[in-house]
């Protein structure tokens, strides 16, 4: 499938062990980038520059830095909060030299609705100042934007270069969606795609722990992910692909280890 030439990631929530055993699984495993996340920076030995420095002599790129959370329309009391936070971050990200801020639709119950495109405009507008971009996610559970279709509109009505797509299989799948909600979704506005299975179907209130725990490598569930490459394929996509496996057992378990079995599994999905 074409789609072997596109940089693949691994995402660090699958793994155990340290910040920088992670890093060293992954690149050993033979992926080009990680999904970092927020804990693997607070909790490594020698901080950020220790981190740029090892990812950089690893050859391994940083799919994304994450998560901002509950960002877009955050309400009153907390919305200077997440502004500082999302400053914090970005500077983060820079100093790590990753180019992605990945952040997902709110989940706050008090998320404003009306609020969300201001929010997401100033968001970028600060991104762009430092020289970032903006992979805006639909979760499942996520209060006003649950699927790609609905982020999409989003994105679209912001119109800004640096505001782009996650698609994440297990959102668009685990709520029993199509790849209709891709429909119309032009290839550079998708600016990572993350992938994972799932063998069962959680119903509404075991959404977030499912999400959080018992994710599944390709080709251990019944996802329909070979059509996902795909459609992907045929719209000329070329961005970042790779996992994102919240998965108990798998962290668990030597990171090395873990480290090839996901990058096994992704290779026995693109090669069918």
């Amino acid at each position: 499938m074409a789609l072997t030439a596109n940089p693949l990631f691994i995402n660090t929530i699958l793994l155990g062990g340290s910040s920088e055993e992670k890093l060293r699984a992954a690149a050993l495993a033979g992926f080009d980038q990680v999904e970092l996340w927020q804990q693997d920076v607070d909790h490594a030995a020698g901080g950020i520059p220790a981190l740029a420095d090892l990812c950089q002599a690893l050859s391994l790129g940083l799919t994304d830095y994450q998560v901002l959370l509950d960002f877009d329309g955050a309400p009153d009391g907390l919305r200077d909060d997440k502004r500082r936070e999302a400053l914090t971050m970005m500077k983060t990200a820079q100093h790590l030299g990753a180019t992605t801020l990945l952040v997902p639709a709110s989940t706050h119950p008090l998320s404003c609705e009306e609020r969300i495109d201001e929010d997401l405009r100033w968001l970028v507008r600060q991104a762009a100042e430092h020289d970032l971009r903006i992979a805006y996610e639909a979760m499942a559970w996520s209060r006003h934007v649950t699927n790609p279709a609905e982020a999409w509109q989003r994105v679209r009505q912001i119109d800004a270069e640096n505001l782009g797509l996650v698609v994440d299989a297990f959102h668009l799948f685990v709520r029993q969606r199509t790849l209709a909600d891709l429909a119309g979704i032009p290839a550079d506005r998708i600016f990572l795609v993350q992938l994972s299975d799932l063998d069962w179907q959680p119903d509404a209130q075991q959404l977030v722990d499912t999400a959080r725990h018992q994710r599944l490598l390709p080709g251990e569930g019944h996802y329909p992910l070979k059509a996902l490459l795909q459609h992907l394929q045929q719209i000329g996509y070329q961005g970042p692909l790779g996992l994102e496996v919240f998965n108990d057992a798998r962290q668990a378990a030597c990171p090395a280890q873990t480290a090839d079995a996901a990058m096994a599994s992704l290779q026995n999905l693109l090669q069918e």
